[in-house]
């Protein structure tokens, strides 16, 4: 999936950051790997997140960006230019990765999660180096771990909330696995 993406060349990607999520924990909570983004970007960083429509929960990264008036059709130029003016770049994974708009129509009438949960997380076109990665089930932190590894990433931290969330909280009352 990666071969065949519309890449994103950001020139300077030592602090490039990818916060991603899984998806599929069937929480349907509301979507904090989206909301940290620009928690990141204020401190800092500068992100290139990838991310899609909501399949197994309520809202993916694009429907949040969507319904706070953020055009998320953009061309790789276009997320390029927003990442190195601004900091923050969204990738809606169905103009990046053309080959997977025959797939997501048939996700959602599925309504549950795929291997594509575990897969496009580790295609972002802008090959960002530094990801944190939230995963829906204990077994992947070192799966997705050792796989990031072999893709070449510099710096990666892989979390599942104990009480099942593809998402860490940091608070008492949530426990994590990193």
């Amino acid at each position: 999936m990666r071969e065949f993406s519309h890449k994103v060349q950001v020139h300077d990607t030592k602090h490039l950051v990818d916060i991603v999520g899984t998806g599929g924990d069937g929480a349907n909570t509301f979507n904090i790997s989206t909301a940290s983004m620009f928690v990141a970007a204020a401190a800092g960083a500068r992100i290139a997140k990838h991310g899609g429509r909501g399949v197994s929960s309520k809202s993916g990264s694009a429907d949040v960006l969507e319904a706070l008036g953020v055009n998320i059709m953009l061309t790789p130029e276009q997320v390029a230019e927003s990442i190195e003016t601004v900091g923050i770049g969204f990738m809606f994974a169905p103009n990046h990765h053309p080959a997977m708009k025959n797939v997501a129509p048939i996700r959602k009438e599925l309504g549950v999660r795929t291997i594509f949960n575990i897969l496009g997380p580790l295609t972002n076109p802008a090959g960002a180096p530094n990801i944190l990665m939230g995963v829906f089930h204990p077994d992947l932190v070192g799966i997705q771990v050792r796989v990031m590894q072999r893709l070449g990433a510099k710096h990666a931290v892989v979390v599942y909330g104990k009480d099942g969330m593809d998402e860490t909280l940091g608070c008492r009352w949530s426990p994590t696995a990193a």
